[in-house]
């Protein structure tokens, strides 16, 4: 685990999981950031600093945007009504931020992309697909180990904000299993983030050797029966565990698993920055009240996409 990607440079695309920034910049930053009508900013002033540091790093010419639109409302609450129900929503003074940040995104230039029934982590799933087909390379710019499943052998998933990069080899020092496996694991040890309950008793260690031998899920279930004579602590008592558990653990893995086929996406797949529309952009930096350094450091972010893209924008 390193700090800087190897999937890096204006030829790779970095797919950002929007969410996690904002976050991080509406906890992080001081709540002293607002409009003139008093509505706090600080989420959309931190979340503005951090693409202008990620692109200003990266010098790619590649990077689009994710944003969650479905946190109550994706085919995962369909299939398991208490996914997620262990958060909080956000309050009102943070939504409002992420219409901006969104704003904010687009108008300087870069693709981003929401959608009702799928999750931030499909959308960039689908990117990631795209990418492959493309041949090119990308990085995840994200804190979600959820994402890790995207990793291949030329891309990388990234924390830019703790400076944490796992490539295929990294991920699998990390947890054990391989990017592939990650949905498979997840499904086994359960996710307390996101309410996934996972098998009872089987924790990170048991799921990284149960799929170290097996290579799936599909395959751990129909071998159940090889589980006994494994050098697992536990062995014995597994395959009962699992047989019992079977339906919520076949459950938890259509919710771990990434959709990477989501329209939304694949209607106009775009990972390359534009222009973006400068006037827009003014427009929203004056109604949020950001001054001077920001403004300019946007602009000249927003200048440094190919002059073949100056009236596109999504």
């Amino acid at each position: 685990m390193n700090d800087q990607p190897r999937a890096s440079g204006a030829s790779s695309a970095y797919l950002v999981d929007a969410s996690v920034y904002i976050f991080r910049a509406w906890f992080s930053m001081p709540d002293n950031f607002s409009d003139q009508a008093g509505q706090p900013t600080n989420a959309v002033y931190g979340f503005a600093r951090f693409l202008c540091e990620l692109i200003e790093e990266t010098a790619s010419n590649r990077v689009a945007v994710a944003f969650d639109e479905s946190l109550t409302t994706s085919f995962r609450n369909t299939l398991y009504a208490d996914y997620k129900a262990n958060r909080e929503p956000a309050p009102m003074e943070l939504q409002r931020q992420f219409a901006w940040c969104k704003d904010l995104a687009r108008h300087a230039g870069l693709p981003v992309y929401a959608d009702a029934e799928f999750e931030a982590d499909d959308l960039l799933a689908s990117l990631a697909a795209h990418c492959r087909l493309s041949n090119i390379s990308y990085c995840v710019v994200t804190g979600d180990k959820d994402l890790a499943q995207l990793v291949g052998q030329n891309d990388a998933w990234w924390d830019f904000a703790r400076r944490r990069w796992l490539d295929a080899a990294g991920v699998h020092g990390h947890f054990g299993v391989h990017p592939h496996q990650i949905a498979d694991y997840l499904a086994l040890k359960g996710d307390a983030v996101d309410n996934i309950p996972g098998v009872p008793g089987i924790g990170p260690k048991t799921a990284a050797a149960l799929l170290s031998h097996f290579g799936s899920l599909d395959a751990l279930y129909s071998r159940l029966e090889e589980i006994a004579w494994l050098k697992i602590r536990g062995a014995k008592t597994l395959a009962t565990k699992l047989r019992q558990n079977e339906p919520a653990a076949r459950l938890a893995r259509q919710l771990t698993g990434l959709a990477s086929d989501v329209d939304a996406v694949h209607r106009s797949p775009q990972v390359n920055r534009t222009r973006g529309n400068a006037d827009a952009l003014d427009a929203l930096l004056d109604s949020l009240g950001f001054g001077r350094p920001l403004r300019e450091r946007l602009h000249r972010l927003r200048e440094t996409a190919p002059k073949a893209d100056l009236s596109s924008e999504r």
